[in-house]
């Protein structure tokens, strides 16, 4: 990647209307994008997740924009400027529907350059898998994930049984919350909790969190036909990580034509604003530009495969 560390593109809101239902965005835009970059935030916060408020170094927005590539940050369906009623975002047919079309409008008329990358993290990995595995995804370029898993870690496995054992205590209070952001060294001091990023979430995610792991996100990964990479923090304690999470992690995605895992030395589970994030992006976008460049060349091969056919 080719960024310089005094270049940083400029971050502005966008707002679209998707029947009726607003969608909101920060976008980071290059005239001539090798690709668009669409990133998903997880739980909790909103775009501004990848804007790091005050580090703009560690902004994937910036970062991304810096290396030719635009980054289109949504607010996930229900949290900050996008809306949707909260009994029909229960459904996940739904809210992929509201993504799909908001990027479609939020991007009308600008240039993707090869196409359209989607990077997510934590429970916005949810909502990526599910467009992944839409037939709709056979246009895009691939997918990253990152900051999920199959199985919990131990210490947030004990403390979501706490949970469920006295479900009127507020997750936050039980614990769960102060594991996403250790170990505390990893982050800048003033995001260290989340407090300058952190909004309310929508009801519906309760529900989608105690689905993921066990029962949607193996169905959905074997659904996924475009490239994969998947990323955990070395330091994550939400989810296990480690060869062998990394390797199960892999072998569900077995339609995908190339499934890359990696584990990010120095991370916990909020890979995109911590300390580390400029490595991390910077890793991910590689490997967009390896999906560009495998495309380009799929076309190229269709190119000289019909002027062969031609010469015949």
């Amino acid at each position: 990647m080719t960024g310089h560390p005094g270049e940083h593109p400029e971050v502005v809101s966008r707002l679209v209307d998707v029947d009726g239902v607003p969608m909101a965005a920060l976008l980071a835009e290059v005239p001539q994008p090798r690709a668009v970059v669409v990133a998903l935030h997880g739980g909790a916060t909103t775009s501004r997740y990848f804007d790091c408020p005050g580090r703009p170094a560690l902004s994937l927005l910036r970062t991304g924009a810096a290396n030719g590539f635009t980054v289109l940050a949504l607010d996930r369906p229900g949290y900050g400027g996008s809306g949707g009623d909260a009994e029909e975002l229960t459904s996940g047919a739904r809210r992929v529907d509201l993504a799909y079309a908001a990027v479609d409008r939020l991007l009308a008329g600008r240039p993707r350059g090869a196409g359209v990358f989607l990077l997510a993290h934590s429970i916005g990995a949810e909502l990526a898998t599910r467009m992944a595995a839409d037939e709709r995804a056979a246009d895009l370029l691939g997918v990253e994930l990152a900051g999920t898993g199959r199985h919990h870690h131990a210490t947030a496995a004990e403390i979501m049984d706490r949970w469920r054992n006295d479900p009127s205590v507020p997750r936050k209070t039980a614990g769960l919350h102060g594991l996403l952001w250790r170990p505390t060294h990893l982050y800048p001091a003033e995001i260290a909790g989340g407090g300058p990023i952190a909004a309310r979430g929508p009801a519906y995610e309760a529900g989608v969190v105690d689905r993921w792991a066990p029962f949607d996100f193996p169905q959905l990964a074997a659904e996924v036909r475009i490239p994969v990479h998947f990323t955990l923090g070395e330091h994550e304690m939400v989810w296990q990580s480690g060869p062998a999470a990394l390797a199960d992690i892999a072998a569900m995605f077995t339609a995908a034509p190339r499934v890359a895992v990696c584990e990010q030395a120095g991370a916990g589970h909020n890979l995109s604003i911590g300390l580390t994030a400029t490595a991390y992006h910077l890793k991910v976008l590689s490997f967009v530009e390896e999906c560009v460049v495998g495309r380009e060349n799929a076309a190229a091969e269709l190119v000289d495969a019909a002027q062969r056919r031609s010469e015949r």
